[in-house]
């Protein structure tokens, strides 16, 4: 079982910066991909990013191309999300999640069926 905690959410103002962390831990190895998604109030969970881990290789959600990072730490198994220029429709819980291997592409690792594990959620709220 892989548990997955987030950390580095908060409240800032439009323009700021955030840096949210994931560390993996309980699995064997390490995993094939991992992604953030984001939840507002009343709407679905939608995909941010996600990273092929033995690469590097991102891919981003239209919407935060540009302005979002994500990167991966081998040696710790912890997964970044750099988001700048933060606006309010970046408020959200955001979540990070652990693939097994579901295709080559990263691509399929925009949809949350990809997934096996998911944390708890970090709370980021961008104030304009």
């Amino acid at each position: 079982q892989v548990q997955l905690v987030e950390s580095g959410g908060g409240s800032v103002q439009a323009g700021d910066s955030l840096r949210l962390s994931c560390a993996a831990s309980g699995g064997i190895g390490s995993p094939y991909a991992m992604g953030w998604f984001r939840q507002a109030p009343g709407k679905e969970r939608e995909f941010v990013a996600a990273i092929r881990w033995s690469d590097g290789y991102a891919y981003y959600a239209h919407s935060v191309r540009l302005r979002f990072t994500i990167s991966r730490d081998n040696t710790k198994n912890t997964v970044f999300l750099q988001m700048n220029s933060l606006t309010s429709e970046d408020t959200a819980v955001y979540y990070c999640a652990s693939a097994r291997p579901s295709g080559f592409s990263v691509y399929v690792y925009s949809s949350l069926n990809a997934y096996d594990f998911w944390g708890q959620g970090t709370q980021v709220t961008v104030s304009s």
